[in-house]
């Protein structure tokens, strides 16, 4: 039943009443008209195959990985031991942006995540710019996991055959070699099985989060055992300054826990499972980071985490004395890396999947195979393109940018929260932030905190890619979306 605060249908406009630009800008999509239209697209549909484990799962695949065993490695010389604290931090920020998260998947339980939920409250340019930045968060981190799997596959080759891959091939320009091949064959790898379906695909990644809990969880056995008092000492050897820039570099550890949202066009009960897959996943991947942390420090030097993008590898071989222990960590670490990949890939498709429904990109992202029921030419185009950054830029470079379109794309989802529950408060929910407005006003804060903890360039890349983002949109997506068409 609709409120007495649903949006009325659209219809179309005689050429005198054509709204001007500033109403075409915020024109908004009835969350009634984003629900019907749900696992829509053009040719088929999506299937609704997946349930609680497996959303759940979706959300732990897409987020942990790359932030505790390669990340950790860029993070700790910034904070020093408290590392674990910037961890916390960085937890903090995505725990209030998942209440929000999870009270708006329950309401308007669809592919596009915050994109669409930025749709309907706030207008459509400002759901252009969080789909833009939900690009960047996906696309861009799929390339940056792709990039650490790299590190840990030369760990594995090491330790059994005694080789490496040639430096020319495994990593970019810039940091002596021409191309990074491994980053490439990992994203097409995960390409293959999205391509077969939602719920096959659900299955892979399901196998694979459990290897890699039991990767970490073996890690904290053994890596309890070297354990340093004295490693802990400075606990925070560049201030408070030092903790910040490093949460905001491991925030990059908490992105795809939204991942279950991209989801909910392909879950069978998304009302009531998806803001449980997402709040139970973001608890067990925090716990799991902070132990992995703590424990981490205490083994290893905090400067010895310079430059190194295998750390926990290298900690279990100097723990144990034996290199056998290094490589399966090293062979869990490939696995849960591919894992990320797997997961943030598909939420990136099915962001394209809506988006491309709206008519904001071209129609090719939203087509549906008939026989799987998944998008393949849209899957095709985004790993091909993921591929190609992943195999040139730097991962230092694309986990900082992810990072800040990531927390834009949070900072609205908090704002929308607030919006709806004003606009719309007889819209049945199947969970609701608790103290609000305080939790959705604190998610925001800590979200602009963590953007301004980031570096000057990072800015730069993002004023960049957001101006990129508008000529698209003013060029294309504005004259071509559906509530645009249904104007004239």
């Amino acid at each position: 039943m609709l409120d007495h605060g649903a949006a009325p249908p659209l219809t179309p406009q005689p050429d005198a009443e054509r709204p001007g630009l500033g109403s075409r800008l915020m024109r908004r999509k009835p969350v009634e008209q984003l629900v019907a239209e749900g696992g829509q697209g053009d040719g088929g549909s999506l299937r609704r195959s997946l349930g609680m484990w497996q959303l759940t799962m979706i959300s732990i695949g897409a987020t942990l990985g790359t932030g505790i065993f390669v990340v950790l490695g860029e993070a700790t010389p910034l904070a020093g031991p408290a590392v674990a604290i910037s961890f916390v931090i960085a937890g903090l920020t995505a725990l209030f942006s998942a209440l929000s998260y999870a009270e708006l998947a329950g309401s308007i339980p669809v592919s596009g995540s915050s994109y669409s939920y930025s749709y309907a409250t706030m207008g459509e340019i400002v759901a252009w710019i969080c789909g833009w930045c939900l690009i960047l968060e996906y696309g861009v981190s799929v390339a940056a996991v792709a990039v650490g799997w790299g590190e840990y596959l030369n760990e594995l080759l090491d330790g059994i055959f005694g080789v490496t891959i040639p430096q020319a091939v495994s990593a970019p320009l810039g940091e002596g070699g021409f191309v990074n091949l491994p980053a490439l064959v990992v994203i097409m790898l995960a390409m293959v099985f999205l391509m077969g379906g939602a719920k096959e695909s659900a299955r892979v990644n399901t196998i694979m989060v459990v290897v890699k809990i039991a990767t970490l969880v073996l890690f904290c056995a053994i890596g309890f055992l070297g354990i340093k008092a004295g490693n802990y000492a400075p606990l925070a050897p560049l201030g408070i300054t030092g903790i910040s820039a490093a949460a905001a570099t491991l925030f990059f550890s908490y992105i795809g826990f939204d991942a279950a949202s991209t989801a909910g066009e392909e879950a069978k009960n998304p009302k009531r499972d998806l803001p449980r897959a997402i709040m139970l996943s973001l608890l067990i991947v925090t716990v799991l980071y902070c132990l992995v942390a703590l424990i981490a420090v205490g083994a290893m030097p905090w400067q010895d985490f310079e430059g190194t993008e295998a750390a926990l590898a290298q900690i279990m071989k100097d723990v144990t004395g034996h290199s056998f222990w290094g490589v399966v960590l090293a062979a869990g670490a490939v696995v849960a890396i591919a894992s990320v990949v797997f997961a943030v890939l598909y939420g990136q498709t099915r962001i394209l999947f809506a988006m491309a429904r709206d008519g904001l990109v071209p129609k090719v992202f939203a087509k549906v195979d008939p026989r799987t029921g998944t998008p393949r030419a849209n899957t095709l185009i985004v790993s091909v393109f993921c591929g190609l950054l992943a195999a040139t830029i730097p991962l230092g470079e694309l986990a900082n940018a992810t990072s800040i379109g990531t927390l834009f794309a949070f900072a609205l989802v908090n704002v929308a929260v607030i919006i709806l529950r004003y606009t719309r408060p007889g819209m049945s929910r199947t969970f609701k932030v608790a103290l609000f407005p305080v939790t959705p006003i604190l998610g925001f804060a800590f979200c602009a905190y963590m953007m301004y903890s980031l570096p000057g360039a990072t800015w730069v890349v993002f004023g960049g890619w957001m101006a990129a983002g508008l000529v698209i949109y003013f060029a294309y997506g504005m004259r071509r979306s559906r509530l645009a068409t249904a104007e004239k």
